[in-house]
């Protein structure tokens, strides 16, 4: 069973927003076992939406649009799923109310015609309730081939899909069982794993897939396979895990499905009954923000200082002015300094520690942009290590960021 998602907007195409619809669906369909063949993103264009609905026709069993559900002129999705199915608009009773009870209840405006117009959908189609807002999805079929119609808001889709696509999908289709477990490695690069691992690769199976997915400074290692027993596709992978992980047990450290690497950590550090604290300077607050960004992260991490400015590694962490002079800003010394200065202040177990330069010019430091220290204090030692992560501004911090995470994780486990 295979689908496509079509994305309608020009705001896609010109980059003004980032399309995480695709991967949102991709991702639950594969759940369900609908394999995605195809993602396209249209214009806001009558043609484009007509030329991609009768491509996708050709290869795909379901076709999911998202966009161009709203009340303004532009949004012209509707106009064009009427024309492709020689269909009209006709007024749904059930939308009316509730666009009307969405305006009594929350909006404090006046109730406009064009709001009161997203209630007209094609005579052809079946009504997905929108109780998120007031753009209803729909549901189409031609010649054998499902049309869905969502809205492009974010959370008025995923809504939708978990209470009315999945379901309707899953009790219409005989679906197989799709299977990814994706493994998490830090500390190596792409090609050298796959130098590590290349004969345990030769001999996988025909129906299980490897990809490689790199990312500065980690590794995710995805295997696939599917099958209408959902047993036997289980045990088929996991058998191979079983031999894989062997071969890479030191750079291994969990399951992508199962936690982040962030709150791989912070599991840990509630199960030894630790905290941690952050003291960053080029990461400018990013390793804080991933830890935080998972519920539960209070139970472990304590705070951190964004120490951007050479003043608040004195005036606030306690970094000697003499040691900045004798060593710099980027400098082993002051990296540890920084972590124990976090570890005091906020009473922590854990700390860590950055401080870099990530350029384009050197700043307060004498060290080569790309340059960064990275320290770790811990409840009876502090160390650092220096590395060199290039020239691209965001390629240095986010391999900071990986490396710190990486870094931390091999003295709590």
């Amino acid at each position: 069973m295979n689908a496509e998602i079509i994305t309608i907007g020009d705001e896609i195409l010109i980059g003004q927003i980032v399309d995480t619809n695709s991967a949102y669906i991709s991702k639950e369909l594969n759940k369900i076992g609908v394999s995605v063949f195809q993602i396209t993103s249209v214009q806001d264009d009558r043609a484009h939406i007509l030329d991609a609905l009768k491509t996708a026709k050709k290869h795909a069993n379901i076709v999911i649009l998202t966009g161009g559900l709203g009340p303004t002129k532009d949004d012209i999705t509707k106009t064009t799923l009427v024309e492709y199915f020689n269909d009209t608009l006709v007024r749904n009773a059930e939308v009316v109310a509730h666009i009307k009870h969405i305006w009594k209840t929350y909006i404090k405006q006046p109730l406009l015609q064009v709001n009161l117009d997203q209630a007209l959908v094609p005579s052809k189609a079946k009504v997905l309730m929108n109780q998120s807002g007031s753009a209803p999805g729909m549901w189409m079929e031609k010649d054998k081939t499902i049309f869905i119609s969502l809205p492009g808001v974010p959370f008025e889709m995923k809504a939708l899909m978990q209470n009315e696509v999945l379901p309707k999908l899953s009790a219409q289709f005989d679906l197989p069982f799709i299977l990814h477990k994706t493994l998490l490695t830090y500390g190596l690069g792409e090609s050298v794993i796959a130098d590590r691992i290349s004969d345990w690769e030769n001999n996988l199976p025909e129906s299980v897939k490897l990809a490689y997915l790199p990312n500065l400074g980690r590794v995710r290692l995805r295997l696939s396979s599917k099958g209408y027993n959902k047993s036997e596709v289980m045990d088929l992978i996991n058998a191979q895990i079983d031999k894989l992980i062997p071969q890479i047990s030191d750079i291994f450290v969990g399951f992508e499905e199962d936690s982040s690497m962030e709150q791989i950590i912070g599991n840990q550090l509630i199960k030894i009954e630790k905290t941690l604290a952050v003291a960053e300077s080029c990461t400018g607050g990013r390793i804080g923000a991933q830890f935080t960004a998972n519920p539960g992260a209070s139970r472990y991490f304590k705070g951190g200082v964004i120490a951007y400015d050479t003043k608040i590694k004195t005036e606030v962490l306690g970094v000697s002015d003499v040691l900045i002079d004798r060593h710099s800003v980027v400098s082993l010394e002051v990296a540890k300094a920084m972590a124990l200065g976090v570890q005091k202040l906020f009473g922590s177990d854990y700390a860590v520690a950055t401080t870099g330069n990530a350029g384009p010019d050197k700043g307060d430091s004498d060290a080569d942009v790309g340059t960064v220290c990275i320290a770790i204090a811990t409840p009876n030692n502090v160390f650092a290590q220096q590395f060199t992560f290039g020239k691209h501004r965001e390629r240095i911090t986010t391999k900071a960021v990986h490396m710190a995470f990486t870094l931390l994780q091999k003295e709590i486990f």
